[in-house]
């Protein structure tokens, strides 16, 4: 199946938005949700083994986000992420399953993309329905069915939360649909509820996985980018809130190309 859609997929898929997907060779094999799928990039798209759900893939990269306006906007707003927009072009924000998002990025606490990846991909195998080449990520009741077997995947501080997010999301504590109507500033608060919730995971989450464009997550990257760039130091909230008012709706697309900017180029700012 061929998809024609403005997207790249190695910064897409390789700059940590997601965590279960392996680049081999030219192509990028990923697991959406009961599917295993292979994605190799064409010239106006690209190319889809594993799956015939054409909507499925383009709801989760966003088909509706005009990049050409997106990158208008945000180049409007400043000359450096304008370059950094050039160099990388096709870049898009996925839309991620709400629940696998957060529970991932729960997992994303003090640990590099690589190990992330690595726990999100134990705790797949661990409790995930068999796919075949690959696990689908498990619901919180596989969790909970199994959760003496959490140990195996190696999660380290992070076990006890991850188990108490299955827990109060498969009670209803937690209801994801609830957040989602919610507004940036409203969904964030309700999130940071969550044990191993912070400021930077629930801007993530809020961005990845509940559509605010607007989010502006800071990582160890994005503040020194923010420092080097901007001249911009100081808590999470100030850096957070610098980038929103800088680039306002789009803001999350703009934190993408800083964070990708190593791979791009110099923290230069014409």
């Amino acid at each position: 199946m061929h998809i024609e859609l403005d997207v790249s997929l190695d910064p897409t898929l390789g700059c940590g938005q997601a965590h279960r997907w392996r680049k081999t060779a030219n192509s990028w094999e990923g697991v959406l949700g009961n599917e295993v799928v292979t994605l190799t990039q064409t010239e106006n798209g690209f190319d889809c083994s594993g799956s015939s759900d054409k909507n499925k893939l383009l709801k989760y990269f966003r088909n509706e986000d005009d990049l050409a306006e997106i990158i208008k906007d945000i180049s409007n707003s400043d000359p450096y992420v304008a370059n950094l927009s050039k160099a990388c072009p096709g870049l898009r924000i996925l839309r991620q399953n709400r629940w696998e998002c957060l529970a991932t990025y729960v997992l994303a606490t003090n640990v590099n993309i690589k190990r992330i990846a690595k726990m999100t991909e134990a705790v797949c195998d661990t409790f995930g329905t068999d796919l075949g080449k690959r696990r689908e990520f498990p619901t919180p009741k596989q969790i909970l069915d199994k959760k003496e077997n959490t140990k195996m995947c190696k999660l380290g501080f992070r076990e006890n939360r991850f188990i108490e997010l299955a827990e109060r999301t498969e009670n209803g504590e937690i209801d994801l649909d609830t957040i989602s109507e919610m507004d940036y500033e409203r969904c964030t608060k309700e999130l940071m509820t969550i044990n191993g919730v912070g400021p930077k995971v629930a801007d993530c989450v809020a961005l990845f996985a509940f559509d605010h464009l607007e989010a502006f997550p800071v990582d160890a990257r994005i503040s020194n980018c923010l420092e080097s760039c901007y001249g911009v130091t100081g808590t999470y909230h100030k850096m957070s809130q610098f980038g929103r008012d800088k680039f306002g709706k789009y803001a999350g697309y703009a934190q993408e190309f800083l964070y990708h900017s190593d791979h791009i180029g110099p923290f230069t700012n014409p």
